[in-house]
């Protein structure tokens, strides 16, 4: 299969599936694969890139046991250990990133779930945010039930992340406490409540180049909207804290597949960016077409979004949100 030819039928609407033979994105030539995955972003996405900041709302003693994560309190790690934050800290950063041109905010929790007075405290957050600022709004809370992802909908939230991970064949070397079909359940609510779905996972966790492509075609089966991409950035204390790191061009293969297979999906740079060229400059000519951009300290965080805007501007990418628009005179 010509990657080039292949490239420009998807533009024309073909669509790949698991009956397809998929193995030349494996053995093809990188520089061509990655071509051919910009120009379909050009043509099916555009050039608008989707900025995302995360706000890490309640911290550490998670129950799961994903192998790759700081925040399990199944391992020893220097993670922070908070409960939901103050309303009055997250809506200042909040306003903090829509100032600084963020395309979307998102409240992550670690947990199985968030419940009770927490759920209700981010309901109330959410609610705020959306009255007082025209930033988009995102959640990543965990196994939520359709009623709690319905009142999230009425808060404002438009977008909800729960990402699969891996591969289904792979998923249960990496996780213990939860099942692959309970994480595909969850986006199916999340699709039915008309929240934009957010769905990717990490890549260099010991899984196959096979993996990588069931994952990606089971996004693509889900028809998730935004899929973000991780290279793994090993924890000490945790079981995946010796696996030697991916290469960039490793990187940038996996990216550009994921773009074929998703071809008007967002698919989104994520951790791991520090392992590529200037901060991911290439990816972003490779088929990615969002990111998430600073962290959770702010000074840092309004540097880094100033950075990503200015290296996206130079590539000639339109990085004004909506909001930022409207207030063009």
């Amino acid at each position: 299969m010509n990657v080039s030819t292949l490239a420009q039928e998807i533009i024309r609407g073909r669509r790949l599936t698991r009956r397809d033979h998929l193995s030349c994105f494996l053995t093809c030539d990188l520089e061509t694969l990655c071509q051919g995955a910009d120009q379909i972003r050009r043509a099916l996405v555009g050039d608008k890139v989707d900025l995302c900041s995360i706000l890490n709302g309640r911290s550490g003693r998670c129950p799961e046991d994903c192998k790759y994560c700081a925040q399990s309190a199944h391992y020893a790690t220097n993670c922070a250990v908070y409960d939901f934050l103050p309303q009055e800290e997250i809506l200042a950063l909040c306003k903090l990133h829509e100032q600084e041109g963020v395309h979307r905010f998102s409240i992550v929790t670690s947990g199985r779930s968030l419940t009770g007075e927490e759920f209700e405290q981010a309901v109330h957050a959410f609610e705020t945010m959306a009255r007082v600022c025209h930033i988009s709004l995102c959640a990543s809370m965990g196994f939520l039930d359709a009623q709690q992802l319905h009142r999230l909908h009425q808060a404002g939230v438009t977008s909800y992340h729960h990402n699969l991970e891996t591969s289904r064949r792979n998923f249960p070397n990496i996780c213990t406490t939860h099942t692959y079909d309970r994480k595909v359940d969850m986006l199916k609510k999340v699709k039915a409540e008309g929240l934009r779905a957010c769905s990717g996972g990490i890549i260099g966790m010991g899984e196959t180049w096979e993996d990588r492509l069931d994952m990606a075609l089971s996004l693509a089966e889900l028809d998730v909207d935004s899929i973000p991409i991780n290279t793994l950035m090993p924890i000490p204390g945790t079981p995946l804290e010796h696996l030697p790191p991916l290469t960039e061009p490793e990187i940038l293969r996996t990216i550009a597949f994921f773009r074929y297979l998703n071809p008007q999906a967002d698919i989104r740079l994520a951790a791991g960016r520090a392992l590529l060229t200037r901060d991911g400059e290439l990816a972003f000519q490779s088929g990615a077409s969002a990111t998430i951009t600073g962290d959770m300290l702010t000074t840092v965080a309004c540097a880094t979004i100033r950075s990503d805007r200015a290296m996206l501007t130079n590539l000639g990418r339109d990085v004004t949100p909506p909001h930022k628009k409207e207030e063009t005179p």
